[in-house]
């Protein structure tokens, strides 16, 4: 006291003043986090408990959310006490080792970190492209049991969703989004994601996560009101396989993970955006993610396959018996390399199930894979991932001797912590020996696609092998995907039909299968759907009959410098412009609403370009399959009225 006596006035209100704005920074429970472009807005209180508002333009999209973690049965986020906040902002380009939308990609955002007693912080960012969370921790305890999450997404109304509801969380992930409002959706009924929110003013928003990494992947549920919260598959204790392929969970423990007391925990997100068409070029989920966990990635090679699964491998005018065999394989090379195709596909048969080591004897793999290599042409395994699991090195290091490109890995059906990690071993495991990966039987994986470049695609996706067995996969559902389950990551849905029916020349036929929507609603989707390796999935000999689809099937890049969404409206229409090079190409899609549209070439640069476009033919209302190739001269200030029957589509090749 006598120290402070002895100090002169300007030196007491000096210290007044660093007293006062200590007590104030120690007592601030609201904090205000905007986007670069100030756009949209987090709003953050932490007394009682952490809890945010986003605002879009200053009208709120979510309201009141709550955040928390179960951390051995001590809630991280209840009674938040504030040690320290700080701010900082990002701006970079960041060029993907896989282009799946653009060659270059701005990584912007302003970040709020609160770091709290208890050893923990809670990470908000604010991007143009939306907002994000996530917890950290830095706990004295070595390891520690994670009992739950709580995630909790509050809308100020009863806005419609895109809800991709499921039985239960042992799925492929395979949803329709069906449109409900969120009162409508029972607490019993869980999602995968994305859940995508119609928040008014033409405004969505789009609820999914990014770097999940030792943790289970979230699902979603109604909370009965007007939100939706996050759920957890729990740890699994027990397991029980049935056939070689589904490995279920037939006991589980209380909590959700075991993992490292020093962490970061998953990105908690919600993109947003002021058009449906934005959905498509918004690439949070990315952005969030962890960059590549390997430097060299020039050996990634994207492409299109040739598949034999879903044609049920029909090949004709041959004089071989078709089937899986050597010979068979062999025609699909043959074809592959005529028309410069990268890859082709042995999907189930070609190894007896239980062992992926064990192929069958009908084929000859040296002398096949030689065959392929000697044709340019790179040769991908499907196999079951159990089965691969338990052997997985001694057979990556044989599939490597065989000098096969890649595996696609099928019938996870879960998304546990155990799973989780499966995700990033096997990508581990094949980019040390330059192999693609292609997840199916799962969603969580195409999130992950920047930690892993080799992780070219996924499924997650009711695609087009639903044909085989039902109208699930037809126009409405085709143009409702791009703005919903393609938010996440590249979806490999397998199109290229070229038997094509309408509503009521349709039947599901396993064996010889077709697809719903005309010849060019297929065609469009090589431009209007993500997918890196990109499938071709009828048979060889279709295709080898219809030369005038092929001079657009053969040279449509499956990725892109360049993504212009033209038009677009959920489950309605989509219209896209993509560039490589110096080429451009133009997918549009409708549901079952025939429709006109316009399409503007102002995206073009100076100069003339000839276009090749497929429309839908006159007939093709009755015909599916009928369609009409025309040829025209073209520039930037060109626009074209396009007229799509219904279910139809229409595909352009436009080049100097």
């Amino acid at each position: 006291m006598n120290a402070l006596k002895q100090m002169s006035p300007p030196l007491l209100a000096v210290l007044a003043a660093l007293l006062a704005a200590a007590a104030s920074a120690t007592a601030q429970s609201s904090y205000d986090l905007r986007s670069p472009d100030n756009r949209i807005e987090i709003r953050i209180r932490t007394v009682p408990a952490v809890r945010y508002d986003v605002l879009l333009r200053g009208r709120a999209l979510l309201q009141d959310c709550t955040l928390a973690l179960d951390i051995d049965h001590q809630t991280l986020g209840l009674d938040a006490k504030v040690h320290a906040a700080r701010k900082r902002s990002y701006d970079q380009t960041v060029e993907p080792a896989v282009r799946q939308k653009f060659a270059r990609i701005r990584e912007n955002y302003n970040e709020l970190r609160l770091e709290m007693e208890g050893g923990y912080a809670v990470v908000f960012r604010a991007y143009n492209e939306g907002a994000a969370y996530r917890f950290e921790t830095s706990l004295p305890q070595q390891q520690v049991k994670v009992y739950g999450e709580e995630t909790k997404f509050n809308f100020p109304g009863d806005s419609i969703v895109y809800y991709p509801q499921e039985d239960s969380m042992f799925s492929h992930n395979e949803r329709k989004y069906v449109p409900q409002h969120l009162r409508e959706i029972d607490p019993a009924f869980i999602a995968t994601m994305p859940a995508i929110a119609d928040a008014g003013e033409g405004a969505k928003l789009a609820i999914a996560e990014s770097d999940v990494e030792d943790y289970p992947g979230m699902w979603l549920r109604g909370t009965g009101g007007r939100g939706l919260a996050g759920t957890f598959p729990p740890y699994p204790l027990k397991e029980k396989l049935e056939r070689d392929r589904d490995f279920r969970v037939v006991e589980a423990a209380d909590y959700i993970a075991v993992t490292s007391g020093t962490r970061t925990f998953p990105w908690r997100l919600m993109g947003i955006v002021e058009k449906d068409r934005d959905l498509l070029t918004n690439q949070l989920v990315w952005l969030l993610a962890k960059p590549s966990q390997f430097e060299d990635t020039s050996w990634i090679k994207p492409g299109k396959v040739a598949w034999d699964w879903w044609n049920f491998n029909n090949v004709y005018d041959v004089n071989f018996k078709a089937g899986i065999n050597t010979q068979t394989y062999k025609y699909y090379i043959d074809f592959a390399a005529k028309y410069g195709i990268q890859y082709i596909i042995l999907d189930e048969g070609w190894y007896k199930l239980g062992n992926v080591l064990d192929v069958v004897p009908e084929i000859n793999m040296e002398e096949l894979t030689a065959y392929a290599k000697e044709k340019n042409v790179g040769i991908i395994l499907w196999v079951v991932w159990k089965s691969l699991d338990d052997q997985l090195i001694p057979a990556l290091e044989q599939y490597a001797k065989w000098g096969v490109k890649g595996i696609k890995v099928d019938f996870m059906q879960r998304d546990d912590q155990l799973l989780i990690n499966f995700y990033h071993k096997v990508s581990r495991e094949t980019a040390k020996r330059k192999m693609l990966v292609d997840f199916h039987g799962g969603q969580k994986q195409v999130t992950m696609t920047r930690t892993w470049p080799n992780m070219i695609s996924g499924e997650g996706v009711r695609g087009m092998e639903w044909s085989k067995w039902s109208a699930e996969s037809e126009p409405t559902h085709n143009v409702t995907l791009p703005f919903t389950r393609m938010f996440l990551g590249p979806m490999d849905y397998t199109p290229g039909a070229m038997r094509n029916a309408t509503k009521t020349t349709f039947a599901p036929i396993f064996q010889q299968p077709m697809a719903l929507g005309t010849r060019c609603h297929q065609l469009a989707m090589y431009v209007v759907f993500e997918s890196p390796l990109q499938m071709l999935s009828d048979s060889p000999s279709n295709y080898l009959r219809e030369p005038e689809v092929m001079e657009f099937l053969a040279p449509v890049p499956s990725v892109w410098d360049d993504t212009r969404v033209l038009d677009g409206r959920i489950a309605e229409y989509v219209a896209v412009a993509r560039r490589s090079g110096n080429d451009w190409y133009v997918g549009a899609m409708t549901n079952w609403t025939g429709r006109e549209l316009e399409v503007d070439f102002s995206f073009l640069p100076e100069g003339n370009f000839s276009m090749e476009a497929y429309q839908d033919g006159i007939n093709a209302d009755r015909m599916a399959s009928d369609y009409k190739r025309v040829a025209m001269p073209l520039n930037k200030s060109a626009k074209l009225k396009i007229k799509l029957a219904p279910g139809g589509g229409w595909a352009a090749r436009i080049h100097p």
